[in-house]
């Protein structure tokens, strides 16, 4: 299958252009994400991996099947409490999770100016500190 790209040629009496459909895009401005291409599944819409289901449940069922969840859950929660973990203690651990995150990511904030400083990598400076490189 040759599917082969349309061009106008322009000639007046100093020059001649050649007119594409890509050429034209960038004159008015508009840019293509893809190149060109003969494969028609590259300007295709992307399709989600997910597929929705279209089985339609009743309203009864729905809630059914909701009340069934938060016995799960509430049997689990139990269960998590009689080992002795508490909610304020999860809640501690969360907060202290978001602030080691805000720590490591103004680190990796400051490696990188370091780096483009240095004219090197971020991977020479994790040796150049000792520091370990999570792959």
């Amino acid at each position: 299958m040759n599917i082969e790209q349309p061009t106008e040629t322009h000639c007046s009496a100093n020059s001649c252009s050649v007119s594409t459909p890509e050429a034209n895009d960038l004159k008015k401005g508009a840019l293509k994400r893809t190149p060109f291409s003969k494969f028609k599944k590259v300007h295709s819409n992307f399709k989600s991996p997910i597929q929705a289901t279209s089985a339609k449940v009743s309203p009864a069922e729905e809630v059914a099947e909701l009340e069934r969840r938060r016995e799960q859950l509430d049997t689990e929660i139990a269960q998590l409490e009689a080992e002795g973990y508490r909610v304020e203690e999860l809640e501690h651990h969360i907060d202290m999770l978001h602030e080691y995150n805000d720590i490591k990511d103004i680190g990796q904030s400051l490696l990188g100016r370091i780096a483009a400083v240095r004219g090197t990598t971020t991977r020479d400076l994790y040796s150049h500190f000792g520091l370990e490189l999570d792959d």
